[in-house]
């Protein structure tokens, strides 16, 4: 997962996660909680609704999604 990460907020990022398969089933708080609908082995996520994402923490919803960085990148712009 090499690349350059964008600077995203969590909204943005479950909005990408939504094109790539994920909705969502839950939010407590700031934390929305997201499932793949057709793929059951995928991880379910948790993105936090804040203005900012750290890049540790995107990192991890990237690689839990199952997707590189340029392919997330690539959802963000669709």
């Amino acid at each position: 997962m090499t690349g350059k990460l964008p600077i995203v907020s969590g909204r943005e990022t479950v909005a990408a996660m939504e094109k790539a398969g994920y909705v969502i089933v839950r939010q407590r708080g700031s934390h929305i909680r997201l499932r793949h609908t057709s793929d059951g082995a995928r991880k379910p996520l948790t993105v936090p609704a804040h203005k900012q994402i750290k890049q540790g923490l995107l990192r991890k919803i990237i690689k839990d999604a199952n997707l590189t960085v340029e392919e997330f990148s690539k959802l963000l712009k669709k």
